[in-house]
């Protein structure tokens, strides 16, 4: 069997996935509770390969940002009115 290593920049990687999803509402409700235990159970490893080093930075991930051009809510009552 071949032995396969995953490296604590890997893990990082997996979290930075996980909070990008998150912040996207990837996840639903009852999943939240498994997402973060499995968060939580990578940054322990994390720091466990890392010792007292720093732990590595992870993905840059693309910033979620709202559509200046989509109109809310409040604009189209107030254009129904009319």
């Amino acid at each position: 069997m071949e032995v396969k290593i995953v490296t604590a920049q890997d893990l990082a990687g997996a979290v930075s996935i996980i909070d990008v999803c998150s912040q996207r509402g990837a996840f639903r409700g009852e999943e939240l509770a498994g997402v973060g235990r499995l968060r939580e159970t990578f940054l322990a490893e994390i720091r466990e390969q890392q010792g007292d080093a720093e732990a590595p930075g992870a993905i840059d991930a693309p910033q979620v940002q709202e559509d200046p051009a989509v109109e809310t809510d409040s604009d189209e009552s107030a254009d129904s009115d009319e």
